[in-house]
């Protein structure tokens, strides 16, 4: 990979980050306020992310676009499944209530000070690796 594509990525990081702090999709009172029902905000959120990736997935699947590289970007269909994914949520909705954030700022809070979100992050890479270790033993 080009150094300046991923200065590209880096700049989109960084833009990314501000939204999401701005937008207090990373704060821990929003996140409480979703899970008690008392706060459109998160789930307003939420709506606007699915539906703009809704939206981009058709328009890649539509229009046969290409990757940074230049390759075509395939995207499979997912299995159909339905106790998997009940599980997963469940499983993933649990560690967003215990933990506060969602994986997805944890390295945003970590860049805002908020350093105690390492326990989170070791937490988030000690799972992947445990996933991965496991992933051939367990159902899919």
């Amino acid at each position: 990979m080009r150094f300046l594509d991923l200065i590209k990525f880096l700049l989109v990081g960084f833009v990314f980050g501000i939204v999401l702090t701005k937008s207090e999709a990373v704060s821990w009172y929003r996140i409480y306020e979703m899970f008690h029902f008392q706060s459109f905000h998160m789930y307003g959120i939420i709506g606007v992310a699915v539906v703009t990736g809704v939206i981009g997935v058709q328009l890649i699947k539509r229009n046969q676009m290409k990757d940074i590289k230049g390759l075509p970007i395939e995207i499979a269909d997912k299995e159909k499944g339905f106790l998997r994914y009940i599980i997963g949520g469940t499983l993933f909705g649990l560690g967003w209530g215990l933990v506060g954030s969602c994986p997805g700022p944890i390295f945003i809070l970590l860049g805002a000070g908020f350093y105690g979100i390492v326990i989170v992050l070791i937490g988030a890479l000690l799972g992947t690796y445990l996933y991965g270790v496991f992933k051939n033993k367990l159902p899919h």
